[in-house]
């Protein structure tokens, strides 16, 4: 269990921070080669790429969170810090993803527009983990239907802020919406070619309830919702535990956390007799490089879910085509 308090506490001096730069002159941006664009600034990779895809050309947008950066316990740095400073508009997932950031953000507001993109998400559509002290799980994004109100969110900002833009908007969000929805149809497709007894996804840390709820998968996941506190061997051994007595053909490593807990529950499986391989690598809390496919949205999503599938499948059955994804 993650106490709350701490997790605040952590991010106290980068508060501390912010607040020293807010009020120095100097720190509003003014040095920086700005345009006539809407200035944005967003913290992960996924709400980049909504921002990317509803804005258009009619937003400038800088990404504080790239590829490989835990979300959890990323703190702004003076580069960041200049950045809000100079935002017009600030997204973030919100639900305490970015715990790091949580004060910082919240100090934001007032001096710039921030908006969390889960806002617009009706709270009995999110789960709530008993082991996260009551919080709501953050990673909405590995559900695709789900992460679209996340869109319509980014969305109605937009243009509230920029009203000349706005049918531009409403045309790309339409776009990209029909977009999600064709991929939220095709990783059905994809994931009914694992058998049920076999639709187990073990992680380093649980990323994917959503997606397992959407796509009826059980989840299991090493450190539980935050990368904030280790895991212990004890969790490791019940997890091998766990694998070995379903005989779980695979488990995955994620790109924003090093794999040496993986890789122990690996070892520990294969030290009771059981059998286990490293499934691939999958984008949990960061999308992978910038002008590669897994650097979007829609990318990530479908490297993950042809990872899974080739994975657990019987033959590997993921189909690289499936239409428009």
């Amino acid at each position: 269990m993650i106490p709350m308090s701490s997790i605040f506490r952590r991010a106290s001096a980068t508060v501390l921070v912010l607040l020293l730069c807010l009020a120095a002159a100097g720190c509003n941006g003014g040095d920086e080669d700005l345009d006539d664009r809407l200035q944005v600034v967003t913290t992960i990779g996924m709400i980049t790429d909504i921002v990317e895809e509803v804005g258009g050309d009619r937003v400038r947008v800088s990404g504080l969170m790239g590829p490989g950066i835990d979300p959890h316990l990323s703190r702004a740095s003076a580069g960041d810090v200049r950045t809000l400073a100079a935002a017009d508009v600030v997204f973030y997932n919100g639900l305490m993803l970015e715990a790091a950031m949580a004060e910082v953000l919240a100090e934001m507001d007032g001096r710039t527009r921030t908006r969390a993109v889960t806002d617009g998400i009706d709270r009995e559509h999110l789960l709530r983990p008993p082991e996260f002290e009551g919080a709501f799980d953050p990673h909405v994004w590995s559900d695709v239907r789900l992460w679209m109100k996340a869109v319509e969110e980014v969305a109605q900002v937009l243009a509230e802020m920029d009203p000349e833009g706005a049918e531009a908007y409403e045309e790309r969000t339409r776009a990209y919406l029909e977009e999600l929805e064709e991929l939220d149809v095709w990783v059905r497709e994809q994931v009914a070619s694992v058998p049920e007894e076999l639709r187990v996804l073990v992680t380093a840390h649980d990323a994917f309830n959503y997606f397992g709820r959407a796509y009826d998968f059980e989840v299991r996941g090493l450190q539980g919702l935050s990368t904030a506190t280790e895991a212990g061997a004890g969790d490791v051994q019940d997890l091998a535990r766990y694998i070995a007595d379903r005989a779980i053909p695979a488990l995955f490593v994620e790109s924003s956390i090093a794999p040496r807990t993986i890789e122990a529950v690996r070892a520990a499986v294969r030290a009771r007799g059981g059998q286990v391989e490293i499934g691939g690598t999958l984008f949990s809390d960061a999308m992978g490089d910038p002008g590669t496919p897994e650097g979007t949205y829609p990318g990530m999503v479908r490297h993950n879910v042809r990872t899974i599938v080739d994975a657990l499948a019987p033959g590997g059955n993921s189909n690289g085509g499936g239409g428009s994804p």
